[in-house]
């Protein structure tokens, strides 16, 4: 997912002029709890059931809300579901096999993404379909190939549902996966619904918007629509948001998770943490992730092949003392940064830099959520790791375009600009974003 190989070379066009034409034209969503009233025009961007108060539950899952009061979405359908392991209800089921018990409901196809049905491959790597041991239905790969669903998988599909658990990083592959397939149903007419999930690192944003003229460096799939890096959004928000501002046009339905606030973390909603990934492995390494996968473009070791991914920026040519020294000029909110020693693994089937190589690097610790700011830490570190070593730090491939978002930021950073001012006009670019991203809202705004 997020380490870049391929190398495309088609432009897009610019974000913000683009998005801006698309809100003078279609207004605002449906109303939900604590958002605006509706004004749109035109067709409605999607539709969204009202998410009601927290009950004594706690957070249910958009899986469960399906069967308690929107069944008629899959009723007397054959279901294709885009699923992993993170497809769970509050009692730790899958969502898949709960579908395929359902009366009145056939579970058609299964559909891949990234890391497989089962969630344990690498970065990466394929996986080849076949029959789902539990289910006995079809399983198919909608990461390698073409990343797509297509005409003969999708034949016979009444209704096409995505239910995965999005980590909030516009790097990570799953919500573009749901997007490329609801471009595939909407060629088709086919109904789409999500089964929404929380974003577990809530709705704050950091890092840069990407610019639609970068999409195609690398390989779309980790960065097919213009977000911030930090996002905020869960996945049935940016399922409205693609749909309208794309011109989609998909028969979309988002059922919203019932309970969430969107200022909550995950340990919060009660729900059962799964790893979406293997080298993620707790809400922590979701938040770091979101701005230290901008390391992974480079030369610059961020832990991956250790006991904790994305919670290290070392390599064995940079002294980590000196880079905590100049880092501290900055201070960075909410960050503790610790020198210690790390061997990557030698494991030949794991993906990472430096492999048996015995370094000091330091470590991120979060002593603040709220305030840490993940891709303005990176993007610091990576700044006087690269003025402290000119000549071994390297750009590793086209992917570290992709992912700090714009060529200008690229330009800047190839220069040595200044990161708070590369930071600055980051902000504004969030700010000329969010003008456009409160329109599809679906839960009311954070308070905290």
């Amino acid at each position: 997912m997020h380490r870049q190989r391929r190398f495309l070379s088609h432009a897009g066009v610019l974000l913000l002029a683009a998005l801006a034409a698309g809100a003078c034209r279609t207004g605002s969503p449906p109303q939900a709890a604590g958002g605006e009233a509706d004004s749109a025009s035109g067709p409605a961007p999607a539709a969204a059931a009202e998410p009601t108060q927290a009950r004594s539950e706690g957070v249910i899952p958009g899986i469960e809300v399906l069967l308690r009061d929107s069944m008629h979405l899959v009723r007397g359908k054959r279901v294709g579901l885009i699923t992993n392991p993170s497809a769970v209800t509050r009692s730790g089921e899958l969502g898949a096999d709960v579908l395929a018990r359902t009366p009145g409901v056939t579970l058609a196809a299964l559909f891949g993404p990234e890391h497989g049905i089962r969630g344990d491959l690498e970065a990466g790597a394929t996986f080849v379909g076949g029959r789902d041991t539990r289910t006995g239905v079809p399983v198919y790969s909608l990461y390698d190939r073409t990343q797509r669903p297509t005409a003969q998988e999708l034949a016979g599909i009444d209704v096409l549902v995505f239910d995965i658990q999005d980590i909030g990083a516009r790097v990570y592959t799953f919500v573009w996966t749901m997007a490329m397939a609801m471009e595939e149903a909407a060629k088709r007419g086919i109904p789409f619904v999500v089964l929404d999930r929380p974003n577990p690192i809530t709705d704050a944003q950091d890092g840069p918007v990407m610019d639609m003229d970068v999409r195609e460096v690398t390989q779309v799939i980790t960065g097919y629509y213009s977000v911030p890096l930090r996002h905020g959004m869960t996945a049935g928000e940016i399922a409205r948001y693609f749909n309208e501002t794309a011109n989609v046009g998909a028969d979309l339905h988002v059922v919203p998770v019932d309970g969430w606030r969107p200022d909550m973390w995950f340990e919060e909603t009660g729900l059962r943490f799964i790893p979406p990934s293997p080298n993620i492995r707790s809400v922590d390494a979701e938040l770091k992730f979101s701005g230290l996968v901008l390391g992974e473009g480079t030369n610059v070791h961020v832990g991956r092949g250790t006991d904790s991914p994305f919670n290290y920026v070392g390599a064995p040519w940079l002294d980590a003392n000196r880079l905590r020294d100049a880092v501290a000029a900055y201070n960075l909110p909410g960050v503790r940064l610790t020198p210690v020693q790390i061997t990557p693994t030698r494991d030949p089937k794991v993906d990472t830099q430096y492999r048996g190589q015995t370094f000091t690097t330091l470590r991120l610790d979060v002593t603040d959520r709220a305030a840490f700011r993940p891709a303005y830490t990176a993007l610091v570190l990576l700044s006087e790791a690269k003025k402290q070593n000119p000549a071994q730090f390297r750009v590793m491939n086209a992917g570290f375009t992709q992912m700090i978002g714009s060529r200008w930021a690229r330009a800047a950073f190839d220069r040595g600009d200044d990161p708070r001012e590369i930071d600055r006009r980051w902000t504004q670019e969030r700010t000329a974003w969010n003008a456009i991203r409160e329109r599809y809202r679906i839960y009311p705004r954070a308070t905290r």
